[in-house]
């Protein structure tokens, strides 16, 4: 087959029957195919559908129960990911596997380099990175440490760290999240003149317009099994939407809001700045009851900031917040009636070790029904997690085992259950859906608009415009901290955010 976007026939990667399962669960179902030299495949399914499994299984990080994987004709050794890299293999991950106490040029060389080597190349690699990334607009400080780096710009050494080491089969899982419109566009053209000289993509993302803009040919994965292989030119969102689940997916219905009064405003609030990520500067914003505020920008550019200070744990360093929290803390923040949807779910939204009901009463044991004079009511915790479990169709062995076996979508969903369902006066929802599937992303976002519709005030901090222009009611861009006038809904379209985004708006109202 033909890459829609120019390439040969050669197959330079085949899967055949791989088959993984973990314990009673099939991840993987016997899935075989092919990619071409100069092609893109998009590879889409519901969360838990197996599509990282597979990857990881290609990259050497998983062996598979049967099957096998040839890469350019030859066989590729199981288990294996020095071998993976060798055959030419690179991989984005959408969890970053980088050393934050190391710069980023150290990061990109990490494993690139004997150690019995003498000297470290760094003059070489230093000059072979700016290479990258100037042609493909992947622009970071070297010297940078990774720790300090934004969400976005460790997005760019993950994308940098492959094309460092020759891939000519890039595996790429979501790789846009973080990225502005302009340069997501930008990393895409990028991507098409590096398929014209044969590199190979696979390319997995739940953006539907992505996919349709990128790729020649969707795979689609459900429950574990190759249930669709079409070329992209012959299909359309919807299509591949009912393929992945099995049934027509409706988007929800945006009614228009029924705004009450401000329940949270802040006046001319600014924050400290703490390491690379912004504080708020003089930031005005007005959170209403019964609407949706949608809250545009490229990652790090003071969401966190702001996140953090409505969630009590940062204070203003000028300018008043109303309802001010007292004393300043999550505690009081949940107490006010503030719940949180935290944009890092494995650092800040759980905690890996503790089982899925510990999880799912992280904020609220210390009262009814799940503790009493200190003593914890287990029976009660674990049927309110039987309970999200089942209502938000969080799939995994039960509510007992460790929060790290799920998927990240199994693991989003459950936060968001646990958010949701305390029917919260104010819900702080940042990337609520990332890492979702098409499905799940209806069904939370269906939920969001019936707690707006119910009478609650929702702060929603996206990167991805499409969810913040066809959810909001209201929509704000920020800016290196700066906050953009309200846009009323329908009012900008994505091309304008992104140029406030890029913070060239804030240039002009100056």
């Amino acid at each position: 087959m033909k890459s829609a976007l120019g390439g040969a026939q050669d197959i330079v990667l085949r899967l055949s029957g791989i088959t993984k399962r973990f314990g009673a669960l099939t991840a993987n179902d016997a899935i075989s195919f092919d990619l071409h030299r100069g092609e893109v495949i998009a590879l889409l399914g519901e969360n838990g559908a197996g599509k990282t499994t597979l990857m990881n299984i290609l990259f050497g990080q998983y062996t598979a129960d049967a099957g096998g994987v040839e890469v350019f004709g030859a066989p590729l050794p199981p288990g294996n990911p020095r071998a993976a890299l060798a055959a030419g293999l690179g991989m984005v991950h959408q969890h970053f596997t980088l050393a934050d106490n190391l710069t980023v040029l150290e990061n990109i060389q990490l494993g690139t380099r004997p150690l019995w080597r003498a000297g470290l190349g760094q003059a070489a690699a230093r000059v072979k990175l700016a290479g990258l990334a100037a042609d493909f607009g992947l622009v970071v400080n070297p010297d940078a440490l990774v720790g300090s780096l934004t969400v976005g710009a460790r997005q760019r050494v993950e994308i940098l760290k492959a094309l460092y080491r020759d891939a000519r089969i890039l595996i790429l899982d979501e790789p846009t999240a973080v990225l502005t419109p302009q340069d997501s566009d930008a990393l895409f053209d990028t991507l098409r003149r590096a398929v014209a000289t044969g590199l190979s993509i696979i390319f997995i993302s739940h953006k539907m317009h992505e996919v349709m803009a990128l790729s020649s040919r969707v795979l689609v994965l459900r429950h574990g099994r190759l249930v669709g292989d079409v070329a992209t030119a012959t299909t359309d969102r919807a299509r591949l939407a009912a393929m992945m689940v099995g049934a027509e997916v409706a988007a929800p219905k945006v009614a228009p809001a029924m705004p009450g009064p401000a329940v949270l405003t802040l006046r001319d609030v600014s924050t400290r700045t703490i390491g690379a990520a912004p504080g708020l500067q003089g930031v005005q914003l007005a959170l209403r009851a019964g609407q949706i505020t949608g809250l545009a920008g490229v990652s790090g550019n003071g969401q966190a900031a702001l996140s953090d200070l409505i969630s009590g744990l940062v204070e203003p360093q000028s300018g008043v917040m109303e309802p001010a929290i007292t004393p300043w803390s999550p505690r009081a923040a949940v107490a006010a009636g503030i719940a949180r949807i935290p944009e890092d779910r494995h650092k800040t939204g759980t905690i890996a070790d503790f089982s899925l009901t510990e999880n799912a009463i992280l904020e609220t044991y210390t009262g009814a029904p799940y503790s009493h004079r200190g003593l914890m009511n287990w029976r009660a915790a674990e049927a309110q997690t039987r309970h999200l479990i089942a209502t938000y169709d969080v799939r995994c062995p039960g509510p007992n085992g460790p929060i790290r076996q799920l998927s990240g979508g199994n693991m989003q969903k459950l936060i968001l259950g646990r958010v949701l369902d305390q029917s919260p006066r104010i819900i702080l929802a940042n990337q609520p859906v990332r890492g979702l599937d098409i499905g799940a992303i209806a069904y939370v976002h269906g939920r969001l608009l019936a707690a707006r519709d119910a009478g609650a005030a929702v702060l929603l901090i996206s990167e991805d415009l499409d969810e913040i222009m066809g959810l909001s009611d209201v929509v704000h861009v920020m800016s290196e901290g700066r906050l953009s006038p309200e846009f009323g809904r329908g009012q900008m379209t994505a091309a304008q955010l992104g140029l406030w985004m890029a913070g060239q708006g804030f240039d002009h109202a100056a």
